[in-house]
């Protein structure tokens, strides 16, 4: 089962009374219970992640349109939020690249013409994904495969295993390494995007960051596009070295490209 409702159960106020002495009746104008709600809906996007449309598919690498289209016809909805400001969640991000991977054609190191997956095998694989439990992404960098029939693959000490623990083989794709697609996007590897910066669910509500920091890449590349340069940014984050500063320019670069170009036809 999806950890997601799970988690929304978790954070969502069992009795408004449990927010001070004097109960329920303090949120007559409703203003409580929005804040309350508020609050779980910020924890519950720091823990899964929560990106918009335009990071999701810079990140995941997929087109906008592409992912728009997925949501509109129900094959991959955000699991964050589906209405209004859509947002996607980590595990939404490896559906992506899961969808797009299997609808391909693909060829074999051998010259084999593999056809696309089936939606029944995609949507499968898409379960799959839901199963994970968000203590995956709590330590060192996980490794999460797919296969061309659609199973999910996690790697582990004992071999590559079925979320369910079977033991798997063949050809897969590790959907947190770098992701290339036919448009010419290049999405980042999902937990090391460089050396030195960082993806983590639980942190930032997934956003990339600077190793060891807080500093998120978008906040150092919008400092360059006011016209900063490297020594004034260097000035305003003492801590950060030049190569740390050079990493979050350059990721974020790459992820402006993967928004420039045009879908495939």
């Amino acid at each position: 089962m999806s950890s997601l409702p799970i988690l929304k159960a978790l954070f969502a106020p069992a009795s408004l009374a449990s927010y001070g002495p004097y109960g329920p009746h303090l949120s007559r104008n409703g203003t409580l219970l929005a804040l309350s709600l508020a609050r779980a809906t910020f924890q519950l996007m720091d823990l899964l992640g929560a990106y918009t449309a335009d990071r999701a598919a810079a990140l995941s690498g997929v087109p906008r349109s592409t992912i728009h289209c997925w949501a509109r016809e129900r094959i991959l909805v955000p699991s964050v939020s589906a209405t209004k400001q859509k947002l996607w969640s980590f595990s939404d991000l490896m559906g992506l690249r899961t969808i797009y991977w299997l609808r391909q054609r693909k060829t074999t190191e051998s010259g084999v013409d593999i056809p696309a997956t089936t939606m029944e095998a995609v949507r499968a694989a898409l379960a799959s994904l839901a199963d994970l439990e968000i203590p995956l992404w709590r330590g060192d960098r996980p490794t999460v495969l797919v296969n061309g029939e659609g199973h999910v693959y996690l790697e582990t000490p004992d071999g590559v295993q079925t979320v369910r623990g079977q033991f798997g083989s063949g050809e897969v794709l590790d959907l947190i390494a770098p992701f290339s697609t036919i448009e010419g996007a290049r999405g980042p590897d999902l937990h090391h995007p460089r050396p030195e910066l960082r993806i983590v669910p639980g942190k930032l509500s997934g956003s990339p960051h600077i190793a060891g920091t807080r500093v998120e890449t978008r906040a150092i590349a919008a400092l360059f596009n006011d016209g900063y340069d490297a020594s004034q940014v260097a000035e305003l984050y003492p801590y950060l070295g030049a190569e740390q500063i050079a990493q979050a320019v350059d990721l974020e670069q790459q992820l402006a490209q993967n928004l420039s170009l045009p879908a495939a036809a």
